[in-house]
């Protein structure tokens, strides 16, 4: 690789590359296309996966369809419009709601959390050292990702030697790069210390069990309990937080994912009073749109609303009284 290649391949996030070297093999591969591909084999693509796919699965195949043929030289033919027509026409035709992780509530939060230290301890005293590194990570990666709202990759790219920590005050948490970060500028995320289910403390004793120094903070355990080189994988998260849930006694445990971390802080900082400003500075959402994603109206149904306004009504309603 040249020093050219080189800058032109850090311009890229590594997800990124994966998922898009991910759609190309499914393109070519397991529906047998080839590269590269005319206007009229990118539309009846679309068309073979049109009730098997979302519509924004589609559309991340076709960017990255459309940067492969702009990488190699080629005319991009998902911009035709006869493509775009197909697109809007499997959208009209099957319609999807979006799915959305469960919120992980703060009680939900603290019984995990009390599971883990009671399963840690009894580890320790069995000698057990995997399943002690795996219990001690496994409360760092709930708590942090909670109270910071991080997104699954972002604990998977956590690097110790960007974290800051200062006992009883809180933490910084550098990211070189970071998804709304299109400019390479870096950005630096703070987690307090807390009197109670304290992300920081949780870090604290996670390094200090696991005696890292440097790279990845969060790494795979083998059953002999030795650490991984490289960072835990971002799939990895959603089963190890379903596992956890179900282990703890959180009742459908399935319907959560490491989104859940994210979804749940912000539910929980909207219903103390965080209005969406704070709340898109502290968890880094450029947009409106990105932050509403994630948050849910206390009151979904408007029911709490409408009863109040009818309750009121009823009380200014004079009363008639009938002489006779």
């Amino acid at each position: 690789m040249t020093t050219l290649d080189h800058y032109i391949h850090a311009a890229t996030r590594d997800n990124t590359r994966e998922s898009y070297r991910s759609a190309i093999r499914h393109f070519e591969i397991e529906w047998g296309g080839f590269l590269p591909a005319t206007t009229d084999s990118i539309a009846r693509y679309l068309v073979a996966h049109a009730e098997t796919l979302a519509v924004n699965t589609l559309r991340h195949r076709l960017a990255a369809l459309a940067q492969w043929h702009i990488d190699q030289g080629f005319p991009d033919p998902t911009k035709a419009p006869v493509v775009r027509q197909v697109l809007r026409g499997i959208q009209a035709l099957h319609p999807a709601v979006e799915k959305r992780a469960k919120p992980l509530q703060l009680e939900h939060l603290e019984q995990v959390v009390q599971w883990l230290d009671a399963t840690t301890s009894a580890a320790r005293s069995a000698s057990d050292r995997a399943a002690e590194l795996r219990h001690a990570r496994n409360k760092a990666i709930l708590l942090l990702g909670f109270w910071r709202g991080f997104r699954g990759d972002e604990l998977t790219r956590l690097q110790i030697e960007h974290v800051e920590v200062v006992p009883g005050e809180g933490m910084t948490c550098y990211f070189p790069q970071t998804k709304g970060d299109r400019t390479y500028q870096g950005t630096s995320f703070k987690a307090p210390a807390l009197s109670r289910l304290c992300p920081v403390d949780a870090y604290l004793e996670w390094m200090a069990v696991s005696h890292l120094r440097e790279g990845p903070a969060f790494r795979a355990v083998n059953r002999w309990g030795h650490l991984g080189e490289t960072g835990m994988h971002t799939d990895s998260l959603a089963p190890l937080l379903r596992t956890m849930l179900a282990e703890a006694g959180i009742a459908s445990a399935e319907l959560y994912s490491s989104h859940s971390l994210r979804r749940g802080f912000a539910n929980w900082a909207t219903s103390n009073g965080w209005d969406l400003k704070t709340l898109m500075e502290y968890v880094g959402w450029k947009n409106v749109q990105s932050a509403m994603r994630y948050v849910d109206s206390a009151d979904p149904f408007a029911k709490h609303r409408i009863e109040r306004a009818i309750t009121g009504a009823s009380r200014d309603r004079a009363p008639i009284v009938t002489r006779l």
